[in-house]
């Protein structure tokens, strides 16, 4: 079984196959391995989308499967994989993150705190907060 990790997202995928490179995916697992939809103009996130062909590579999509490593590199995002080609990892690219970090706001995510209680960082928009972790490792 292929696990991909994107974002906040640990994706198992078990038609997915990698050859060399390459990691085919069926098109009904892209948006839920990488949150972009398979549309016919191409992959597609919100307002944006990106064409698949023509492209760098015509094999990037044969029917209904994409090497959708092939499509992060030629994005110019990082992508990298473990030595048995089972966990890949689709990165952002620089300039997202640079975007992100202009803005200095953390992104958004959700911790329970000691009762259970769920707390988002958005709910403390607009004032200070103070986070403080720990790990026994």
């Amino acid at each position: 079984m292929i696990r991909v990790l994107h974002e906040s997202r640990d994706t198992e995928l078990p038609n997915a196959s990698a050859e060399g490179e390459a990691l085919w995916i069926d098109r009904a697992d892209v948006e839920r391995a990488t949150g972009w939809a398979w549309k016919a103009e191409g992959l597609c996130h919100g307002d944006r989308c990106m064409p698949l062909l023509p492209c760098a590579d015509p094999a990037m999509a044969i029917g209904d499967r994409l090497d959708i490593a092939a499509v992060w590199k030629h994005a110019g995002w990082p992508v990298v994989h473990d030595a048995t080609s089972q966990t890949w990892v689709l990165g952002e690219g620089a300039a997202h993150r640079a975007d992100a970090l202009s803005s200095l706001d953390a992104p958004d995510f959700e911790l329970p705190d000691l009762e259970g209680r769920a707390h988002r960082l958005s709910d403390y928009r607009g004032r200070r907060v103070f986070l403080a972790t720990w790990a026994s490792w």
